[in-house]
């Protein structure tokens, strides 16, 4: 599998790829909004392929803290897609995991995401709001554990905590609805 960035000519592919994994286009047309926001930017925008075809995609935007006593570097890993036809093939974990190391490598500290808590704590994400970080909009109780953090660097949870404030297009509260 060859992963790499996404390049303007992948839109249409990653659209596709988004509207295929989710059954609907409403995650694509995020994407799609979250690659032209520049509240959004600096982002990590990667394409995996399997023998020349594009089957994944995963997007992290940048977040800031509010509230944080020190400047933190931090990002929003939303939306993360598989086409159907490849989806338990490990191609979501490579990605993620891909997507984590080039992270630590610019720096960034934090990573948040929104989702299911037995899938990503599997690649060290743990519940965020226990850590002191308010999702954008409030998560309810039944579900505060799909909010969660990966602290890339060491020292950051336990010493900072806040309301995390991600892009404007994806700052809406009905894409916080888990």
């Amino acid at each position: 599998m060859i992963i790499q960035d996404t390049v303007k000519e992948d839109i249409d592919t990653v659209y596709n790829i988004h509207t295929a994994a989710f059954g609907q286009n409403e995650e694509a047309q995020l994407v799609v909004k979250l690659l032209n926001d520049p509240s959004a930017s600096p982002c990590l925008s990667l394409l995996a392929s399997l023998n020349g075809l594009a089957v994944g995609h995963v997007l992290f935007t940048r977040a800031t803290i509010d509230g944080a006593n020190q400047a933190v570097s931090a990002t929003i890993l939303a939306p993360l897609a598989i086409s159907p036809e490849f989806q338990r093939q490990s191609i979501g974990e490579q990605l993620i995991r891909e997507g984590l190391d080039r992270l630590v490598h610019d720096g960034i500290r934090l990573v948040f995401v929104l989702g299911h808590p037995d899938y990503y704590s599997r690649f060290g994400f743990s519940p965020a709001g226990k850590q002191g970080f308010s999702a954008p909009y409030p998560i309810p109780p039944e579900h505060a554990e799909a909010w969660m953090v990966q602290e890339l660097g060491a020292g950051i949870t336990g010493s900072v905590s806040g309301m995390v404030r991600c892009a404007d297009e994806l700052s809406k509260p009905e894409l916080w609805i888990e």
